[in-house]
């Protein structure tokens, strides 16, 4: 049994926060039943790489355990499917454009909450529903850079820089996910659900600190500091006689291990060093000191005599390397099913762990089963397939999957 057996979850979510959040779900032992229009999910078409199936890697990764059906929305057929399919649901999931649902007769507060009243609704929006920015799209780049993240970060003689990585959208699914299960704890109490919310916008907010609280205290906006930390020291990358390393230094004694175990225990005892909030004020002197006691050293060996003292470090490693270190096996960080390889759940559970049953599926691979388990005739989902309202792949594309 895993965590989260017997929760049934209609996925009508698109790109990334709301798949994500389902996949977390559907990690957990639930049955996330995903449902795409006819054109599909259109992070199937964001590559390359793509697979031998012709599957891209970017939907891939955040759309394991989950069986799609293909339901053409836009059609009030299709729309009936949908709110069949949500009669058992515990959780609807979706990042439509707000106002959508409701233009469609699907809105929570006018419908749903009152046909399906223990329905956990959840909505991934850009801005929320209201406000100056209520209603409007949301991309993560762009709420990036409104947000302050993309300003905070970059080289200090740059430009603001996006993260490498889409980290709101990552966030705004993982607040999904908390916010679900939240409701769901509540559920056990009142019997009722409820709608849930987790916006871009908010969680850019949530994600800036130290930046965000340290900018209430001061009223200033923060000045990017490359690879360094606004409030410790050392904390950055730092040139060695090989390739670079990143420390991690919090407290004082860390760092005079740091200096003991390079051989300049003096540098700890410099008047400047002597406190964190010292070393944060004198950060370019100190990093200059530090990089000429670590010329001696490769980066390597240096990494291992740190962390065998207990200071936080790491050389910097490409992301072949990382997926291929063997801390990353030992974690099992790499989740394989039927040959398909993808990132597992950060998330371990002693007695009910994640699992990975299903691997990413075509449009409409298991849209048949499914509305048959829903209940619908043989003659119902004939007539669906026969006026284009639903799809299911044909057996031959299936087993290329």
């Amino acid at each position: 049994m895993a965590a989260l057996d017997g929760l049934k979850v209609v996925d009508l979510s698109r790109v990334l926060g709301g798949p994500l959040c389902a996949q977390i779900l559907g990690d957990h032992g639930a049955d996330v039943i995903k449902v795409e229009g006819p054109e599909g999910d259109e992070t199937r078409t964001w590559g390359p790489p793509f697979n031998d199936a012709g599957m891209a890697s970017y939907f891939a990764g955040i759309n394991r355990n989950k069986r799609t059906v293909c339901v053409d929305i836009a059609d009030p057929a299709g729309r009936d499917v949908v709110l069949h399919l949500l009669q058992d649901a515990d959780v609807l999931v979706e990042n439509f454009k707000v106002g959508t649902l409701e233009r469609w007769g699907m809105g929570y507060e006018e419908v749903l909450r009152k046909r399906f009243p223990r329905l956990i609704h959840c909505r991934v929006t850009g801005f929320g529903a209201t406000g100056p920015l209520g209603g409007l799209p949301g991309y993560d780049a762009a709420v990036q850079a409104l947000s302050g993240l993309m300003s905070i970060n970059g080289d200090p003689q740059g430009v603001a820089t996006r993260m490498g990585v889409p980290i709101v959208d990552v966030t705004t699914g993982l607040n999904a996910v908390i916010g679900i299960l939240m409701a769901m704890h509540e559920r056990e109490r009142s019997g009722l659900g409820q709608s849930v919310e987790s916006a871009l916008f908010d969680s850019a907010l949530f994600s800036l600190y130290p930046h965000s609280i340290n900018t209430l205290f001061t009223g200033k906006p923060p000045i990017r500091s490359g690879n360094g930390h606004p409030n410790i020291a050392p904390y950055d990358t730092y040139a060695t006689a090989t390739e670079p390393i990143y420390l991690a230094v919090g407290n004082n004694g860390q760092f005079q291990r740091l200096c003991q175990a390079v051989g300049h225990p003096q540098i700890a005892l410099d008047e400047r060093y002597l406190t964190n909030a010292k070393r944060a004020v004198h950060r370019v002197e100190l990093k200059q000191d530090l990089q000429a006691a670590f010329s001696a050293f490769d980066a390597q060996a240096l990494f291992e005599k740190l962390v065998a003292v207990g200071v936080p470090c790491g050389v910097i490693q490409n992301v072949v390397e990382a997926l291929n270190h063997p801390h990353t096996a030992h974690r099992g960080m790499i989740a394989e099913v039927d040959g398909f390889k993808s990132i597992a759940s950060p998330i371990k559970l002693s007695r009910t762990p994640a699992s990975y049953r299903r691997r990413p599926e075509a449009i409409g691979q298991s849209t048949l089963q499914v509305l048959r388990e829903a209940g619908l005739t043989d003659a119902q989902v004939q007539q669906l397939q026969d006026s284009g309202v639903i799809r299911q792949i044909p057996e031959h594309e299936e087993a290329k999957v």
